[in-house]
């Protein structure tokens, strides 16, 4: 959903919302507050709203990427033994991205796949190869 503006803003607010709906269920309906149980959860329940909206639509205003990044600091608070860490270090500790982060690690890996060959339609058009002995062992540098 956009609005007039084709701003995407609307569209940030309701993935928060349909995210922070199904953290709420997760905390009420389950007893165990364990790293492995919180964190599954959060990555077949909730991830899968979060991260179409960061990949697709790249939120632009500060304003949305803070709102998305809120839905994932709620759900690595509710890891027992995790609240008194700071954001960062509850991310780091659990193996997980900022979602800002995640989007630009999505970029990157199809860049890479371009590079590769996995995917011929556009890639060639966008990209080019150096021909050089130049790129230290690497032959997928760009022109």
């Amino acid at each position: 959903m956009i609005d007039e503006k084709l701003n995407m803003t609307c569209q940030c607010v309701l993935t928060a919302h349909k995210a922070n709906h199904t953290l709420g269920c997760i905390k009420r309906s389950m007893a165990s507050r364990s790293r492995e149980v919180i964190l599954l959860l959060y990555s077949t329940l909730m991830r899968p709203h979060l991260e179409p909206c960061v990949q697709l639509w790249s939120p632009q205003h500060r304003k949305d990427v803070e709102l998305l990044e809120r839905v994932q600091r709620r759900a690595t608070k509710k890891i027992r033994g995790m609240e008194h860490l700071c954001y960062e270090e509850r991310l780091r500790e659990l193996r997980l991205f900022s979602l800002e982060k995640r989007r630009l690690q999505g970029h990157l890996i199809a860049a890479f796949q371009y590079l590769k060959g996995a995917s011929k339609k556009a890639g060639e058009e966008i990209f080019a190869r150096s021909c050089s002995d130049r790129a230290r062992g690497n032959g997928f540098k760009l022109k």
